[in-house]
């Protein structure tokens, strides 16, 4: 049997989940500048293949800022040697594909990255920090600036986790960027997003 879980998105919504691989998609896919917004479990699909009738529901539809939509299967990658689960792939992502959606079964991306997006996750909320205290951040920032080197530089006049969580807000807001498939920590070379 599987529980669900919620997940509150940017778009302020809460997003069921049944795995943590499938809550590891969307604290991806809420990072992603380019979704605007997602749906779990959006509909449901049968047809008859080899006189079978066969059902399948996505775990995700992602809604992309160009207004194109996807389709998102999440599976162990350790599932995906299995004949069954590769059928039972297949025949949506034709049918999907077909109707000119983008379709992706996804099995997790590089621990690194994901730690830290999981990392930065915890700052995503608005009304943690106050914004004056993020845009003075912000504006501190300069060429070769690490996160430690800003945190000490505006921490003379406020307390250093605060400055520190206001970096963190920044980086998961994107207008501050970093290698975030390197293990971030204060050496993080920081740059102000275009």
């Amino acid at each position: 049997m599987c529980r669900s879980t919620q997940h509150e998105t940017v778009q302020g919504t809460h997003v069921i989940y049944e795995s943590r691989l499938e809550l590891a998609w969307l604290l991806l896919a809420d990072f992603d500048p380019d979704v605007v917004a997602v749906a779990a479990q959006p509909f449901g699909l049968k047809t008859s293949i080899g006189g079978r009738l066969r059902r399948h529901v996505p775990d995700f539809l992602p809604v992309h800022a160009d207004g194109s939509a996807g389709v998102v299967n999440v599976k162990p990658a350790g599932k995906l040697a299995d004949p069954d689960v590769v059928e039972a792939l297949d025949w949506p992502r034709r049918l999907i594909e077909n109707h000119g959606w983008q379709y992706q079964v996804w099995n997790g991306d590089d621990p690194v990255y994901l730690a830290n997006v999981r990392f930065l996750a915890g700052y995503r909320r608005p009304g943690l920090l106050a914004e004056e205290l993020v845009d003075e951040v912000l504006d501190a920032v300069r060429p070769g600036d690490c996160v430690s080197a800003v945190t000490s530089r505006v921490s003379a006049a406020r307390p250093s986790l605060v400055v520190k969580a206001a970096v963190l807000r920044l980086l998961w807001q994107r207008r501050l960027t970093t290698d975030l498939r390197r293990r971030l920590d204060g050496a993080s070379p920081l740059e102000t997003a275009p």
